[in-house]
């Protein structure tokens, strides 16, 4: 017999061997749970929370309520340029310093012309990628002569096009931009960015807000 035709023979005689063994032989104790139970955690009592009462400066004269109702703080702003962000923090801000003050997002749009120009821009787009893929079929049926720079575009398809598709949205961005940040309270003009050429600061528009609600005891 060789090597392999031992193990096969062998190895279930082992096992039946071992099988014989285990019967006889006595079993172990069970083992005591009792001591690994777990022990009975005791009630904690949590002592009542005491809820901040409001502040006195929240507050305007004795049932007048909180200081910022009856005033909208209007914040127009351009939505194209990111300006989002900075308004809904703002808005924020001036809802915690002021509360009960309504505050007002809106899009500060750009002037008519550049509105109309920026209409504009996707149609030039598409007709110029559209002359650069198929212009072979399009020039000779409508018996106009290409110009020159039709074959400058239609030497390399693929960075004419992209460049074309760049160059355009920049330009419609560019249109759509108000660079607008104007807040306004109760229709008042209290800040422009289109005039300072920069954002409000948060000690600058807690002034100029609150000297308007007329409760300069906040500062």
């Amino acid at each position: 017999m060789d090597r392999t035709q031992i193990l096969l023979v062998g190895l279930p005689i082992f096992l039946f061997f071992t099988d014989i063994i285990n019967l006889f032989s006595p079993s172990p104790p069970p083992k005591s749970s009792h001591h690994n139970l777990p022990q009975p955690q005791q009630p904690q009592f949590q002592q009542p929370l005491d809820f901040p009462s409001q502040k006195p400066s929240e507050t305007g004269p004795i049932g007048a309520g909180p200081i910022g109702v009856g005033n909208t703080v209007s914040i127009d702003f351009c939505t194209s340029c990111s300006y989002k962000g900075t308004a809904v923090t703002v808005k924020n801000m001036l809802e915690s310093l002021f509360p009960g003050i309504n505050v007002v997002l809106a899009n500060y749009p750009p002037p008519l012309p550049k509105r109309v120009i920026s209409k504009v821009i996707p149609v030039l787009q598409t007709g110029i990628i559209i002359a650069i893929t198929a212009g072979d079929q399009i020039f000779p049926r409508l018996g106009v002569t290409p110009p020159q720079l039709y074959y400058s575009l239609r030497a390399n398809k693929f960075r004419s096009i992209a460049s074309t598709w760049l160059l355009a949205n920049f330009v419609q961005s560019f249109l759509q931009s108000s660079g607008a940040f104007e807040v306004y309270f109760n229709g008042e003009l209290v800040f422009s960015k289109l005039k300072e050429n920069r954002f409000p600061g948060e000690f600058e528009l807690k002034e100029l807000i609150g000297k308007r609600i007329g409760n300069t005891h906040i500062f």
